[in-house]
């Protein structure tokens, strides 16, 4: 079959005859098939100069016909101008054109009037259609295959928005990429309107309204060696400058994977200057499911009805298990009391020496049996955080920029608790830090500090040291009394008012 590219300047009227004659061809021919490219006059000539530096041709005027040859594993076969085809098409085909120069400066100007018409209806639909732009980044890895079904289907977005979905990876993942778009667009969610292909280039993550940042490359040595430490702030930088000049300045970025996470938030932070570094997140929310799951092993309950546990630190490394605010609700047990009644988590667990030992390692080793789903759903969760608020109350995990709350470092991106509201996240200032937690805490400043001062060429002069916390930065709004007395075993009264008071708070 004879496959042809036809590609002129709308108001050409040589393109005009020999859009007639290719026409004419595939009307009469089974096995000659045309595809025509109009371009706008303006626009001509830096594209024809950017095809023939790809295609290594030379050819300077409109319009210019090609043969593709894909099926043969080839380039393309430049056949030239209108001349060249007039002589191909006699040859080949014993056809020529007998159109005389008036009808074909006619066909041209209605060319260009067909051409402005068409593109002003494509503007107006375009306007019409306002779809959120979510791009995934590293899209052939297993997170994304079950993350689109989430996206979709109106539960984390509400389901009124149209998404437009654009799949990032590298040249030699296109293939993959291609069957995950045929999969998506078979699912038919009225809420996907649109998927999309890319590798990096000069256009990656135009009019991005969220950025999806998927990296389940596991680190190979040492968390802090130099070479990967180098190479990961080299590719994330080149990303970020896309996303600083590309994306819209409101977009939100989610880092989630299973290396280095803190500094690919703290790259992106740091490079993409325009972007507000509240948008720009590294993702516990992973780490904290499975420690949930652990427990709610343990209890024989659901996941579900555990609230409140906490990650800190490097979400890629050393990092620590809080359960000092977790709560139950809906536990089954002789007290009972409406949806909202919660009982503190610590003080259901007898087996303290489960809790003090086997409870962290059990977790550690959960990051093993990855396959994807518990990402996407931790990715899901987070946006359905950042569109629609955590529940009432609700503490959660997240890496953000540090600002010296809790003693800690600043300029390192450091997971602590937060809680959503309005869209924005705000850091749970009143949650203290108990003794036992300490070291493993400032351990893992240590380490994103030494990520952070290879990866930037920074002294390593800065060190952790932390036992008073700083003046006007940190309120907490609990003594270590009161938090002695939250953790210690209810007593009937203190019962007996906690359910009133979820009694009145549900009417």
């Amino acid at each position: 079959m004879a496959k042809f590219v036809l590609a002129g300047r709308a108001d050409c009227p040589y393109y005009a005859k020999a859009e007639l004659l290719a026409d004419y061809l595939q009307k009469n021919l089974p096995n000659f098939r045309i595809h025509k490219i109009t371009l706008h006059p303006d626009k001509w000539e830096e594209w024809l100069a950017d095809l023939c530096i790809n295609n290594k041709w030379k050819h300077k005027r409109s319009p210019i016909i090609w043969r593709e040859l894909l099926d043969r594993g080839s380039k393309g076969l430049l056949l030239g101008g209108y001349n060249d085809f007039m002589e191909h098409a006699q040859e080949y085909y014993n056809v020529t054109s007998a159109m005389m120069s008036e009808v074909m400066k006619d066909i041209a100007v209605e060319n260009m009037q067909t051409y402005l018409q068409f593109k002003e209806e494509e503007e107006n639909i375009r306007q019409q259609f306002n779809p959120l732009h979510i791009w995934i980044t590293g899209a052939s890895m297993p997170a994304c295959y079950n993350l689109i079904p989430m996206l979709a289907s109106g539960k984390v977005f509400d389901n009124k928005t149209d998404i437009w979905l654009h799949l990032l990876d590298h040249s030699q993942s296109q293939q993959i990429l291609q069957g995950l778009k045929m999969e998506a667009e078979d699912l038919a969610y009225p809420c996907l309107r649109k998927v999309t292909l890319h590798a990096i280039s000069d256009d990656a993550f135009l009019e991005a309204d969220f950025v999806i940042v998927l990296n389940d490359v596991l680190a190979k040595g040492d968390q802090c060696a130099e070479d990967d430490i180098c190479k990961i702030k080299e590719l994330w930088a080149q990303y970020a400058t896309l996303i600083d000049q590309n994306a819209r300045k409101e977009v939100k970025v989610i880092v989630s994977g299973s290396a280095y996470a803190n500094l690919i938030a703290l790259v992106i932070i740091k490079t993409a200057q325009s972007i507000n570094p509240h948008n720009i997140v590294a993702l516990p929310t992973q780490l904290e499911f499975e420690a949930r799951a652990q427990i709610a092993k343990k209890l024989s309950i659901n996941s579900s009805v555990i609230k409140d546990v906490i990650v800190w630190g490097n979400i890629s490394a050393t990092n620590h298990l809080d359960l000092q605010l977790a709560k139950l609700y809906k536990y089954e047990s002789s007290i009972w009391g409406p949806s909202s009644f919660s009982r503190p988590l610590l003080p259901m667990i007898y087996d303290r020496k489960w809790l003090k030992n086997d409870l962290v390692t059990e977790w550690k080793k959960r990051s093993e049996h990855r396959r994807g789903l518990s990402a996407a759903h931790s990715i899901a969760t987070a946006l359905s955080y950042w569109q629609q608020n955590s529940e009432a109350g609700e503490i959660v995990s997240l890496g953000v920029l540090s600002e010296g709350y809790f003693n800690l470092p600043v300029d390192i991106v450091y997971s602590m608790p937060v809680h959503f509201h309005n869209g924005i996240w705000q850091v749970c200032t009143h949650v203290e830090i108990q003794d036992d937690g300490k070291e493993t805490l400032f351990q893992a400043a240590a380490e994103l500090l030494k990520e952070r001062n290879i990866a930037f060429g920074m002294s390593q002069e800065e060190e952790v040291v932390s036992e008073k916390p700083k003046e006007g930065v940190i309120e907490h709004e609990n003594s270590s009394k009161e938090l002695k007395e939250e953790f210690s075993s209810p007593t009937v009264e203190d019962i007996q008012q906690n359910i009133q008071a979820s009694l009145d708070q549900d009417n």
